[in-house]
């Protein structure tokens, strides 16, 4: 199993000096991608609960302070040699098609061909409000933003005509090196995602958050939308984000009994859930471990090359 990083983008660690430190140390280390995500707001009000917070109502601190994924990724493949470069993920609904192509195809050609398109609707009301967008029919754009890019980055006269957007006969020069374009791997939580994916995708960005009980609905999916599909499972990359958390204070058998995936006190705990990730078929795990106010670039690195362990 592949193991990836995401990267210092968010949070008060969200620093030149973090970000270089902590992508060369990563290819030295032979880790095999770096990773950055999107968020383009933190509202005062958010219309919409967050998921990952207790109350579920206040979101992150450190979404209030974050880097531009792929300005991020831009200077990552200008610092960096062989390690692969990947979203995880980029709304795709709040940029226009041809600017997203572009930009994906000149990271590509500045990495060499290293650059991986993980893309996602989004879900925040507040962000779509922000980015003029409607709410409603998003995965029929999406649909059709994955169709114009692929004509984008492959057909010499690029004519797109759907119902959302319209590219009139048009030359759209360069192409990626990766031919016929980079791998795009699709996030989100519905069966529509797995329509989607094996439709237009070359794989899924799930993510371990919830109960096992969840993940393994969503591999369930990943697998069965595959099967009822022209394709094989060998033309899908199967990656999951995941938040380990080594947990500092004592905690009680209750506790225990309930941990959440990948915490824990011990490495080994966390290790469990990898090797659990592994065993049921994942191709990439992505290690997100970087969000913390105490964050350190070389205690992280010791941190994950321990977690590496389990994953190979």
């Amino acid at each position: 199993m592949k193991v990836g990083l995401v990267v210092p983008q968010f949070g008060v660690n969200a620093t030149k000096d973090n970000l270089i430190s902590f992508i060369q140390i990563a290819e030295k280390e032979d880790f095999e991608s770096l990773w950055v995500y999107d968020r383009m707001l933190s509202p005062v009000n958010p219309q919409q609960p967050y998921p990952g917070t207790p109350d579920k109502r206040e979101w992150p601190e450190y979404f209030k302070n974050n880097l531009d994924p792929l300005t991020t990724l831009s200077v990552i493949a200008a610092n960096t040699t062989k390690v692969n470069l990947g979203t995880c993920i980029i709304d795709m609904l709040f940029h226009n098609p041809i600017t997203l192509a572009k930009e994906f195809t000149t990271i590509d050609i500045l990495s060499e061909g290293r650059v991986i398109c993980g893309f996602g609707i989004g879900w925040s009301k507040d962000e779509y409000l922000a980015a003029n967008i409607p709410y409603e029919k998003r995965g029929e754009r999406a649909n059709e933003i994955l169709e114009a890019m692929k004509k984008i980055w492959t057909d010499d006269i690029v004519e797109f005509n759907g119902e959302f957007y319209k590219i009139p006969k048009s030359i759209i020069n360069p192409k990626p090196i990766q031919k016929p374009y980079p791998k795009i791997l699709l996030g989100g939580f519905s069966p529509k995602t797995f329509e989607r994916m094996v439709k237009y995708g070359d794989g899924y960005i799930g993510a371990l958050v919830g109960s096992i009980e969840y993940f393994h609905n969503s591999i369930k999916m990943f697998n069965e939308y595959i099967e009822k599909s022209s394709r094989a499972r060998k033309d899908f990359d199967l990656t999951i984000l995941t938040y380990p958390h080594l947990e500092k204070s004592s905690s009680s058998e209750n506790k225990k009994m309930n941990r959440s995936p990948m915490t824990g006190k011990t490495i080994e705990e966390i290790g469990s859930d990898l090797s659990l990730l592994e065993n049921s078929g994942v191709d990439r795990v992505i290690l997100a471990v970087n969000a913390v106010k105490d964050y350190d670039v070389n205690e992280t690195m010791g941190f994950v090359k321990e977690l590496r362990k389990f994953c190979q």
